[in-house]
């Protein structure tokens, strides 16, 4: 009597153990679902700005011109350690003076980095009447950023499903001058890749801020006020990432987040990082500032400005969350 009880007993805990291995199996594939949908609704990137390579000047009174080489590669360290990324951006500034061999030089250096690559020009790539045109600036950057297509200055491209990045071109050619301009045909370009992409989470590089960090009438955008009202008729999250005031300024206007980031060469030597999560419900914007480990160049930096309180910016200018709680359909 009692062995036939101990082999029902046996046997009801073998198929207990299946039971519960089963729902094991089945919770996990639940959890690595969620997993992978996470994964898939999160976008991490870089953007470095102002980075003013040169490969034959001293420092000037607030550039560590000398030191841009070694803080390119600080960075490339910094990002190849702390991955992965889905693409980092350039937001003009590229080189310090508009020479096509200096372009050369600095992509010796940014190659090193191991995540697709795309940038776009500010006032210091591009020459007025001088060799290293906008279109000589993307032929050269086509030729090493494999990502990269097209002789437009502006372009677009979708680096996961649900975002869209958005390039512009704010640099006026015509004349010298430290203003931009979004001309008329790139302002409808513009206007139509908004239009087409109202479901997506979207990310718009400038290197002339659309909204200032701090007032500079020679250094705004011209036409600020009609690119703030367009961006104003979407209910989708846009970020705008800009640069060109050598400062790190982060702040959001209802959906629209503008992040501004700092230079290399000037105090605080610094670049972005973004992580963006999206959901049916909200979008999660995590900015980070990452200050290059090059500690005595940063401070000798530090001591060539005024005004450091206004380029370091406040804490929550560095490192902070922006949450957009998206609209109810």
């Amino acid at each position: 009597m009692s062995k036939k009880l101990y082999k029902k007993t046996k046997s009801e805990s073998f198929g207990q153990k299946m039971v519960n291995f089963l729902l094991t199996v089945l919770l996990a594939c639940a959890i690595s679902s969620q997993v992978c949908t996470a994964a898939n609704n999160n976008l991490r990137f870089a953007q470095i700005s102002d980075a003013h390579f040169s490969s034959f000047e001293e420092n000037t009174s607030y550039k560590m011109l000398k030191n841009s080489g070694a803080i390119l590669d600080d960075v490339a360290l910094q990002i190849n350690t702390s991955g992965p990324y889905d693409f980092v951006i350039f937001t003009g500034d590229l080189i310090n003076k508009p020479q096509e061999s200096e372009l050369e030089k600095f992509l010796l250096h940014v190659k090193k980095i191991n995540y697709p690559l795309y940038a776009i020009n500010g006032n210091h790539d591009i020459a007025v009447g001088g060799t290293l045109t906008k279109l000589k600036f993307k032929k050269i950057l086509n030729s090493e950023f494999r990502n990269v297509r097209g002789n437009s200055p502006y372009y677009a491209f979708t680096p996961k499903k649900g975002f869209r990045v958005i390039c512009l071109d704010s640099i006026i050619d015509y004349k010298i001058t430290t203003n931009g301009e979004i001309y008329k045909e790139e302002f409808e370009w513009l206007k139509d890749e908004l239009d087409n992409h109202t479901k997506d989470t979207v990310i718009i590089c400038t290197h002339v801020p659309i909204d200032e960090p701090f007032s500079s009438p020679n250094h705004r955008m011209n036409n600020e006020y009609e690119l703030k009202s367009l961006l104003k008729n979407y209910k989708n999250p846009i970020i705008v990432l800009q640069g060109h005031y050598h400062c790190a300024k982060a702040r959001q206007s209802d959906n629209i987040i503008y992040i501004t980031s700092p230079s290399l060469v000037t105090y605080p030597n610094a670049f972005r990082v973004v992580n963006v999560n999206s959901n049916k419900k909200r979008t999660l914007v995590d900015v980070f500032l990452k200050e290059t480990n090059l500690k005595e160049t940063q401070t000798r930096a530090k001591l060539r400005v005024l005004g450091t309180e206004k380029l370091y910016g406040q804490e929550n200018d560095r490192n902070t969350t922006f949450e957009i709680k998206r609209d109810k359909e």
